[in-house]
């Protein structure tokens, strides 16, 4: 009688010829080193695809960055090429302005000194019709009158006389050397030469203090001071016309011109009073009219 094998061996018997499989698997790789390095430099780079997929994201992310950092330091540069511009205009305006100010500057400096001109020749026309009038005035020159003793001698010397004649006035008392001098002073003072009017009429008043236009030369001493830029002196000069000849048609212009003096010197203050003490006095004067203007320009 024949006996069958058994068609499946024990557990035992398999798990045995398992290990020995595996490790007959095992030795049969061993025996080949380049086989083993390759399969195991296999399994290590698809155990790493997730590390390189982070690794993609994280250099998009810094392209995006990068961009965003491009942008905004164009944005930058934009912005500073327009403020660049910006400030050119700027500035060319700017130098436009200061042309146009220059301008103006030079026609408000041409008009004051037309203006100037003006009222020097105003003073010139003013003075010149005032010395007139007190020349009009002055008391005319004695009339020699001979005695009959002389007149007799006279006649018998046929028209002749033997008397001694009477000697001629001294020059400071004769009315047209004082006016000659007077003119010969406000001469230079129109001409500009303001030392020499100075002189001049200084001389004027020491050889006819009591000239009918003493006032009027001292009022030019002062003006001659002014146009030197001595204002303290010509603050001096216009207070010893008004004290000494307070009567004067001077003392108005005196006056305006001491408050002139008193602002040129920077004593504000004081030039405001002098103004109202002008317009208080003089109100319907030409000097007491310009006052009333410059007050109105203070406020």
């Amino acid at each position: 009688m024949n006996v069958s094998p058994s068609p499946a061996l024990p557990q035992r018997e398999r798990g045995t010829q398992a290990r020995n499989a595996s490790f007959f698997d095992v030795r049969k790789l061993a025996a080949f080193p380049p086989l083993l390095a390759a399969l195991l430099l296999t399994a290590n780079a698809h155990a790493g695809l997730f590390s390189d997929d982070e690794a993609h994201a994280k250099i998009i992310e810094l392209q995006k960055q990068n961009t965003q950092v491009q942008g905004k330091l164009e944005a930058m540069e934009k912005t500073s090429r327009n403020l660049h511009i910006d400030a050119l205009a700027q500035i060319e305006a700017i130098k436009s302005e200061m042309t146009k100010l220059r301008g103006q500057m030079e026609e408000q400096s041409h008009a004051i000194e037309t203006t100037q001109k003006r009222q020097r020749d105003l003073y010139v026309d003013t003075d010149t019709r005032l010395r007139q009038l007190e020349e009009s005035k002055a008391p005319p020159p004695p009339v020699v009158v001979e005695d009959a003793k002389a007149a007799k001698a006279k006649k018998v010397t046929g028209g002749k006389s033997n008397a001694i004649p009477e000697p001629d006035m001294a020059n400071n008392d004769n009315p047209a050397n004082e006016g000659k001098a007077y003119d010969a002073a406000f001469s230079q003072f129109k001409a500009g030469n303001y030392p020499g009017s100075l002189t001049a009429f200084q001389s004027f008043i020491q050889t006819w203090p009591k000239s009918p236009l003493a006032a009027s030369a001292q009022y030019w001493i002062g003006n001659s001071h002014f146009n030197l830029k001595d204002y303290n002196a010509a603050i001096s000069s216009q207070q010893a016309l008004i004290s000494q000849y307070p009567k004067s048609p001077k003392v108005p212009d005196a006056m305006l011109n001491i408050a002139t003096c008193q602002q040129n010197l920077g004593d504000g203050e004081a030039a405001k009073k002098s103004l109202e003490d002008l317009v208080a006095k003089y109100p319907l004067s030409d000097a007491g009219e310009k006052a009333k203007r410059r007050l109105e320009a203070l406020k």
